[in-house]
């Protein structure tokens, strides 16, 4: 804005600072209520009276408010922790009391404050990132004594609301976005100003008098319908204004400035209103430990009623039932829960400390064990299976085809063309019959060739943009700037490398701006072209066309490409598109038939006329501009096909022969034909070599998807191919015995898109995303964030395993720590029961994280190991009753023996039974480790000096002079041999003649 001006000027303006003093003075919360198509006026003060919602961003979970009620109702609503609360807060009652209050309460109030204190940082950390986005401050254009209408928005600027594109810098009259935070896209996606707004100054764009109709907020960020009409010319102008004019929130300029005025803030934003909230993320593991506590549970209630009917129910025996559960309540020990929550920090820190899978970032600390325990896994293909990198393969042309090692013949009939000098004229004989018949072959095959090339190097979205010392600048670029510098930018690679052919044989794309292309030839020739319409790709359509005018001649061609479901229909009869459209599919290509048509004048004319009305309709202005155009849509020339193919990644062929050893049944989820997912799974080893393939039939309803189920269940060891359709019909009868391990999907719509994938990785059990070349958008959202594929088979055979079977370790040693008394008054009171569940046998039982039965080396080569884990061995009901079986025994071993032992005074019962449930703990944690670590045998020592340093201030409980007796010692050590070594010969015996499978890696 020029500083004369005395009625303009540019604020400085917070993104989201509270009502009134937002993006703009009316930016306010509307009030609810239904979505509606909504008037912005410009140049009209007195009917701005739309409310707004605020503008602002919050990803908390809570508020003040709600912060601490929250975090206990997701912790409290789980038996678990419920079952704690209600033990701790029955203390309070005197008849219900066994010891002291802190003995319940301490332990109880350290688990909630680790978990207050880790949600308090998560929140905190979320409100910091939200205030900084919140508080960017950006330049607003206004008038004195004026609101703020349009904002300004530089380059490498993230867009704060939903706008209408009104106004750019750049030369070329168009700017570039990026979407990647928006649709998982990192290719920068072209945006067209309103062309009457283009052609003022900046300053006039607050004279003018005008008012924008936009539809009612929806989710749909690729489509938009709205008018633009400017009131104060005569006549009015009204213009169309679709996706391509607007500026979403979240995306980020990426060349020039804008002006812009703002259509949608708060909820109300396309980005917002396609956020849903994640699930809480419960794992299996954690499922399968608070089942176990139930069980355990109810084992107490059946306890505790025995003892009160061998009472014959004597008294108040509903009061008895309440003391029995309460005294054999450490059947249920809070220090499961402590160290499992503590475990899991662990197998985080240590994920993202390995250095064999750098980048790696978990996002989820909460289901770390649920790595070791995937039975399907659903992967995308594009981005992720492979680079999405794509490379052009072939062309064909019906009667010829050419491949890569083909390409100079390709590039030799360009040359032909715009030189008139065949290459090899002057090795031709003097002019007789047979060579010019030849030449003429070659002229007519040229001029196919020709056709094809300039077909493909003109129907596309793809503008090269020219860097060079950090300036973009694209006017006349082929005369100020090198090949070297030109980069080509588009919404899809697939143009790109299109364009990039073009290049490679001959026609190069050199220059393009909204209303021209530019071409250059072999011959340093520039062909100019007007570009009179674009009909850009939509999922929809599955095809993008052009209507352009070359300068030269004035001749008007409509061109067009697409998939060749939609393309069989529109061009003329032939009889070799659909065969060599399934022979270049098998070969993994991507297809694409590409067509042409000529126009003259008046039939352009008149289709504009219909294309301009249909255009500014704002009801069903989808169909009525499909409408028009399908008119042009008739009995256009196939010139040929294309065949790009998109390279896979790094090592995914071991990477999936790993997982599929390791008993995982993999899906992969595209958007290609059937026959290019079949080869893609071919090529990454998605399938086998000698498997079969059943490729699932179309199917309309249930009783044909059944009957194509039966048929897939006879076949064994059989991959299974099926599209998106059958898969929604069947979705209800999955086969059984069978492994459904391949699956295209077209109804899933963009196969590899990373806005996509988001919510298949919210909704999965756990998500991992990869950070490709289409953005961090899906690595974001998931739970795991893995730089490359390869990556995987680390996370899932090494971490997955080892936290599964570290946690299962922890939880059986709370299991055994559950000893049953026969008392009816607590035998270990006050100090005694904290420390045991602390200080005296806390650290080794959770040096257990520390364990690992074979090396990481052994785990990824030889992934049948995962198998193991499939069937939740390490934590089953079988494993589950033995260390039940073993705590009864040991602790009536120690029970009984003391008991039998015990001289004259209780208080040696106490000595002698304590010391030895310490000890025997100690020897069981030793028993159960695989490979020792030093800090095991340091936690070991730590616990048994801390007991014989405390023994000094328990003389409440203990007698500290009988402890240090011959006759205490040798006791002490006949009840713990008794304990233990059954156990120690039971281990030796079972390794010795039935060893588990890692023992014989291991050995």
């Amino acid at each position: 804005v020029s500083p004369q001006c005395p009625l303009l000027r540019r604020r400085s303006v917070v993104l989201a600072s509270g009502q009134g003093s937002g993006c703009c003075e009316w930016l306010r919360c509307c009030g609810g209520g239904e979505p509606r198509p909504r008037t912005v006026w410009l140049g009209h003060p007195e009917k701005r009276d739309q409310r707004y919602p605020r503008n602002v961003i919050n990803n908390q979970k809570y508020n003040f408010f709600t912060f601490l009620p929250g975090v206990l109702f997701n912790q409290f609503k789980y038996f678990f922790n419920l079952y704690f609360l209600l033990l701790a807060c029955s203390q309070f009652v005197p008849e219900m009391r066994l010891g002291a209050l802190y003995t319940y309460w301490v332990p109880l109030g350290f688990v909630l404050a680790v978990t207050v204190i880790r949600e308090a940082v998560e929140e905190t950390r979320c409100y910091v990132r939200d205030r900084e986005v919140n508080c960017q401050a950006y330049s607003r254009l206004t008038a004195r004594g004026q609101p703020p209408v349009f904002l300004f928005i530089t380059q490498n600027q993230r867009v704060p609301a939903d706008m209408i594109f009104l106004r750019t810098s750049e030369k070329n009259g168009s700017c570039f976005l990026r979407t990647d935070q928006l649709d998982g896209e990192t290719d920068w996606k072209l945006r067209l100003p309103v062309a009457c707004t283009q052609r003022l100054p900046t300053a006039d764009l607050l004279q003018i008098r005008s008012y924008v109709y936009a539809e009612e907020p929806n989710i749909d960020i690729h489509n938009f319908v709205g008018t633009f009409t400017r009131e104060d010319s005569d006549p009015p102008i009204s213009e169309s204004l679709s996706i391509e004019n607007t500026l979403w929130a979240g995306t980020v300029i990426a060349s020039g400035t804008v002006v812009g005025v703002v259509l949608y803030t708060g909820r109300e934003l396309r980005s917002v209103m396609n956020t849903s909230n994640p699930r809480s993320k419960i794992g299996l593991f954690d499922l399968e430990v608070n089942c176990l506590t139930k069980i355990l549970f109810g084992a107490l209630v059946v306890v505790s009623l025995v003892m009160v009917a061998l009472q014959h129910f004597a008294g108040r025996w509903y009061l008895q039932i309440i003391r029995f559960l309460l005294l054999f309540s450490n059947i249920i020990p809070i220090s499961l829960r402590v160290n499992l929550d503590m475990g899991k920090i662990v197998y985080s820190w240590v994920i993202r400390r390995d250095s064999k899978i750098p980048g790696t970032v978990v996002r989820s600390s909460t289901i770390p064990e649920q790595l070791g325990r995937i039975s399907y896994l659903l992967t995308d293909k594009t981005g992720t299976l492979t680079q999405n990198e794509m490379v052009f393969k072939r062309l064909h042309l019906g009667t010829v085809a050419y491949s890569l090692d083909s390409m100079d013949e390709v590039q030799s009939h360009i040359f032909s063309v715009y030189t008139q000098v065949m290459p090899s004229q002057s090795q031709d004989p003097p002019a007789q019959k047979g060579p010019t018949l030849t030449t003429k072959v070659r002229r007519t095959m040229s001029s196919r060739v020709h056709e094809a090339v300039k077909a493909i190097a003109l129907c596309h979205n793809v503008t090269p943009v020219y860097e060079s010392n950090g300036v973009t600048d694209q006017a006349e670029a082929e005369k100020q700037y090198e090949d070297s510098c030109r980069v080509y930018q588009a919404s899809s690679p697939d143009e790109v490398a299109l364009v990039q052919w073009t290049e490679s044989v001959g026609l190069t794309l050199v220059g393009r701006d909204q209303s021209s292309m530019q071409l250059r030839t072999p011959g340093d020739q520039i062909l100019n072209f007007t570009i009179l319409q674009i009909f850009p790709f939509t999922y929809e359509s599955k095809r993008m066309g052009v209507i352009v005018r070359d300068e030269s001649t004035g001749e008007i061609t409509f061109y067009m490409k697409g998939a060749d479901v939609v393309m069989a229909g529109i061009v003329q009869y032939n009889d070799w598109l659909e065969e060599e459209c399934g022979n270049m599919a098998r070969e993994g290509l991507r297809v694409l038939v590409v067509a042409k048509k000529s126009l003259a004048e008046e039939q352009y004319q008149d289709f504009e006329a219909r294309y301009v009305q249909a255009k500014l309709s704002v009801h069903d202005r989808s169909l009525k501009v499909a409408t028009v155009i399908e008119s042009l849509e008739m009995e256009m020339e196939l010139l040929c096909l294309t065949g790009v193919e998109d390279q896979l990644q790094a090592d995914v062929r071991p990477t999936l022969e790993t997982l599929r050893n390791a008993g995982i049944k993999v899906w992969m989820l595209t958007g290609d034909k059937l026959e290019t997912a079949t080869c893609t799974a071919k090529n990454a080893h998605l399938v086998t070599r000698n498997q079969d393939i059943h490729v699932f039939r179309l199917v309309t309803n249930r009783s044909e998807a059944h009957l194509e189920l039966n048929a897939f269940r006879r076949k064994h060891d059989c991959a299974l191919v099926i599209s998106g359709d059958s898969l929604e019909v069947g979705a209800g009868t999955p086969p059984t015995g069978s492994s459904w391990e391949c699956a295209s999907l077209p109804a899933l719509g963009r196969g590899g898109d990373g806005g996509n994938d988001v919510s298949m990785i919210q909704e999965s059990d756990c998500g991992v995303g990869v950070e490709g070349k289409e953005g961090k958008q899906a690595s974001l959202a998931a739970d795991f964030s893995i730089t490359q594929f390869k990556h995987l088979g680390r996370l899932l055979m090494v971490h997955g395993r080892n936290s599964y079977k570290r946690s299962a370790a922890l939880s059986q040693f709370a299991v055994f720590s559950s000893v049953f008394y026969f008392a009816s008054v607590p035998l270990y009171q006050g100090f005694l029961i904290i420390g045991y569940s602390t200080i005296y046998t806390m650290f080794p039982v959770f040096s257990l994280v520390l364990d690992k039965d074979v090396k990481s080396e052994v785990a990824m080569l030889y992934p049948e190991l995962y198998k193991d884990l499939l069937k939740g061995r390490p934590l089953s009901y079988k494993t589950f009753l033995i260390w039940v079986l073993i705590s009864i025994y040991q602790g009536s071993t120690i029970m009984y023996g003391a008991l039998l032992l015990f001289e004259s005074e209780f208080v040696h019962i106490v000595a002698i039974s304590f010391t030895s449930l310490i000890l025997t703990e100690l020897l069981m944690v030793a028993l159960t480790i695989q490979t020792w670590h030093w800090l095991m045998t340091v936690a070991e020592l730590l616990s048994l000096a801390c007991y014989i340093a405390s023994l000094v201030f328990l003389h409440e409980f203990i007698d500290v002079y009988f402890i240090a007796t011959l006759s205490f010692l040798w006791k002490v050590s006949v009840i713990t041999l008794v304990s233990c070594l059954p156990l120690y010969v039971l281990k030796y015996l079972r390794r010795r003649f039935s060893p588990p499978s890692y023992s014989k890696l291991t050995s």
